[in-house]
């Protein structure tokens, strides 16, 4: 039986390996999606572990070999025209401290090395701008070991002990970090194990679900046709093992090779992968990379799956030699496919006001209802094809939507199975858009010419780092400076005091209301509102502010990259050990740079399943018109015009793909609105253009893919197709 299973499916005429390339490709196309989809989990926590080092300063969490001398150690965040900089300053007390991967020793007193980015950098912009902030050298490059991702800018600067005690958060070590963040109790920079569980969560469920029925709509092309062939030889004595047999033979032939061949393909797949920067920062190419037990799970698992649906499919012909022939319609999905979708959208509307308290909790609570939600919609996807084919039917005025509407109610699961890919893409990209568009407008960066994007501020607390200044040591050649004054905050007022005199004439910044002498204000004269606020009065006298100490510089910049990395540079020249200073708009990067690494997960994800609903949709559209060559050669015979019979392939492929569209899109921004609601307090924005016109590109490669296989249409009704096999 295998010889024979071998030779149908290879030398069955012509017909058979057009259906065994038919299939072999898809499966080919499917395969490589999700090698890279795989490929892109390990590359984030690949690149997660390269961030492992930067977390030296939690000595709790230091694993690496214990060095004979400790070494001070201190990490700050710097900034260069919105680009982060991390900034490590080390103290070496001997020549055997703990010495970071890709480099070899740790620079001295009056030396830094700098990652290949920020060498470039340093080398295209002025010395005042930029190369000032670092005494002393340079003393080499770091090597690829040390970096996240090629982008990254990173700086290690050699201090003297004595230095660097005086800046705040120092500490010494005698370890170096070698486990991931995600692992890591106290580490901070990196992707938190939280975190991480969420993106490879969302991309398991945004894309490995998709590409899991994108290969098996792929293996189950000309299904009804290979039933029939076999009922026929069940006809003539074949056994139903032996027909399992060839059916699991044919299919896991084609399977194979297209497997085989989606590994060819890998390779390109990943020169473009490599170019994407999926959490915000590229990949290095040798961290998209695959481990063996995923290579030998997707080479073994999806021909294994394809025998596995070739024996399932044809489980009526193994019951009757005459199970083909004698087909009736299956019975109408009822309406309790609604259920789970419904169930999905309730569970996530039931936290709304009971918001899980720790993160997990909140992973498990949202994650869960949105993929309730999306198995909720494919359950759904049949009963919702069947009351839009019954409306075509309904107000049928032509032949061709009669027929449609009347062969998409006789089998809703098949007419659906088409378009279950876009349904799920559409879903996805509803729900990314619909959460990041609302948090964006809620706390999104700033636009040039605000407070917010402008004032550039270095802050002290007392008690925490070196003293703040007196008034004669603040920097000349700033421009426009502002001093604020401390206080202990009150519960109605905030800690910072400045002169009413200040603040006139500078609307951005707020007012005083009417008869103050002093306003309570933030540190960095920003505000959370859009709008500048009326601060409110202190009860400080104008003439002893003078007597408090400094909380803040605030250098009101024009928002232009060389006035604010000027004013940057000179503050942390003349204040070296302090917090580096920033804008409020840098400050509120770090979330925004979260923003940006979802927002490229999103997009990722959205193209992603737009290509692979599109590849399922051609490839269930080819089988759909192969699996019913001889009904549509027979119409063709009666007399039906070949463009009536286009106009029922487009009607049965239009019709749920629209009915399942508007369903999707729904459902997709209910659920990120019970989400925003329950997680964040805030309420749903409607998206950008940018999100129409994805949408509508999505349906229009859709409809263009249904108008491609119009030329098979005319191939297929041929009168030999008509004949009886």
């Amino acid at each position: 039986m295998i010889r024979l299973g071998l030779r149908l499916a290879l030398s069955g005429g012509r017909a058979a390996l057009a259906r065994l390339a038919l299939v072999g490709a898809a499966v080919a196309i499917g395969v490589a999606l999700l090698l890279a989809t795989l490929a892109g989990i390990n590359a984030v926590q690949a690149q997660n572990l390269r961030f492992a080092w930067l977390n030296s300063g939690v000595t709790a969490a230091a694993t690496g070999p214990e060095a004979a001398d400790p070494a001070g150690w201190v990490i700050r965040e710097d900034y260069f025209d919105g680009r982060r900089i991390a900034r490590v300053d080390v103290a070496p007390t001997g020549p055997s401290g703990p010495v970071p991967p890709g480099m070899t020793r740790l620079p001295a007193a009056g030396e830094y090395f700098v990652s290949p980015a920020l060498a470039e950098l340093l080398a295209s912009v002025p010395a005042s701008s930029l190369g000032d902030r670092f005494p002393g050298r340079p003393a080499g490059v770091l090597g690829e070991a040390a970096l996240p991702s090629p982008d990254s800018l990173i700086a290690v600067v050699g201090r003297i002990p004595q230095e660097l005690r005086g800046i705040i958060g120092a500490t010494e070590i005698t370890r170096i970090v070698s486990v991931s963040p995600s692992e890591c109790g106290g580490c901070y920079v990196g992707i938190g194990s939280d975190g991480l569980t969420l993106v490879l969560g969302v991309v398991a469920a945004a894309l490995l679900f998709p590409l899991l029925m994108f290969i098996g709509t792929a293996t189950r092309l000309s299904a009804a046709r290979r039933e029939q062939r076999f009922a026929a030889m069940r006809l003539v004595g074949a056994t139903p093992r032996q027909i399992s047999t060839i059916a699991t033979i044919e299919s896991t032939v084609a399977a194979a090779a297209g497997t085989l061949l989606g590994f060819a393909l890998f390779p390109l797949v990943r020169l473009a992968l490599a170019g994407i920067t999926f959490t915000g920062e590229r990949f290095y190419a040798e961290d998209l990379s695959l481990s063996w037990p995923q290579t030998l799970l997707v080479a073994v698992g999806v021909p294994a799956g394809a025998a596995v649906a070739a024996r399932f499919a044809l489980r009526r012909v193994r019951i009757t030699p005459l199970g083909v022939a004698r087909r009736v319609t299956p019975r109408p999905p009822r309406a309790w496919r609604l259920v789970p979708v419904g169930a999905g959208l309730l569970e996530l509307a039931y936290f709304i006001g009971r918001r899980p308290a720790t993160t997990n909790g909140q992973t498990s609570a949202y994650l869960g209802g949105i993929l309730l939600t999306m198995v909720g919609l494919v359950v759904a996807g049949p009963y919702l094809t069947m009351a839009g084919s019954r409306l075509l039917a309904r107000l049928a005025r032509r032949p061709a939507a009669l027929i449609a509407g009347r062969r998409l109610a006789d089998d809703p699961r098949a007419g659906f199975r088409a378009v279950s890919g876009l349904m799920l893409a559409l879903f996805v990209t509803s729900v990314a858009t619909g959460v990041i568009t609302s948090i964006v407008a809620y706390r999104g960066v700033a636009p040039a010419g605000t407070a917010i994007h402008n004032n550039l501020s270095v802050i002290w607390f007392p008690g925490e780092g070196p003293p703040p200044p007196a008034d004669a040591e603040v920097p000349a050649g700033l421009g426009t400076v502002l001093v604020v004054r401390f206080e202990e905050p009150a519960a109605d007022r905030p800690s910072g005091l400045i002169s009413c005199a200040d603040l006139a004439g500078r609307p951005e910044l707020g007012s005083c209301p009417a008869g103050a002498e002093v306003a309570a204000v933030y540190p960095d004269l920003t505000y959370p509102d859009a709008t500048p606020p009326v601060w409110p009065a202190s009860p400080v006298p104008a003439a002893d502010l003078p007597g408090k100490p400094v909380h803040s510089i605030v250098v009101l910049t024009d928002g232009s990259t060389q006035h604010l990395e000027h004013a940057r540079t000179v503050l942390e020249k003349a204040f070296p050990g302090t917090r580096l200073p920033s804008t409020e708009n840098e400050f509120r990067s770090d979330f925004a740079r979260s923003l940006v690494q979802f927002q490229r997960l999103a997009d990722v994800v959205i193209v992603a399943s737009l290509v692979i609903a599109g590849c399922s949709l051609a490839v269930s559209l080819v089988g759909g018109i192969n699996e019913r060559r001889r009904p549509f050669a027979l119409l063709r015979l009666a007399g039906v015009r070949l463009g009536e019979l286009r106009r029922v392939v487009t009607l049965e492929s239009a019709v749920p793909l629209l009915a399942v569209a508007v369903v999707a899109i729904g459902a997709g921004f209910t659920a990120a609105a019970l989400f925003l609601r329950s997680q964040l307090d805030y309420d749903l924005k409607a998206p950008g253009a940018s999100y129409y016109v994805l949408v509508g590109f999505g349906l229009a490669v859709s409809l263009a893919l249904i108008a491609s296989t119009m030329p098979l249409l005319r191939r297929v009704t041929a009168p030999a197709s008509a004949r009886n096999d």
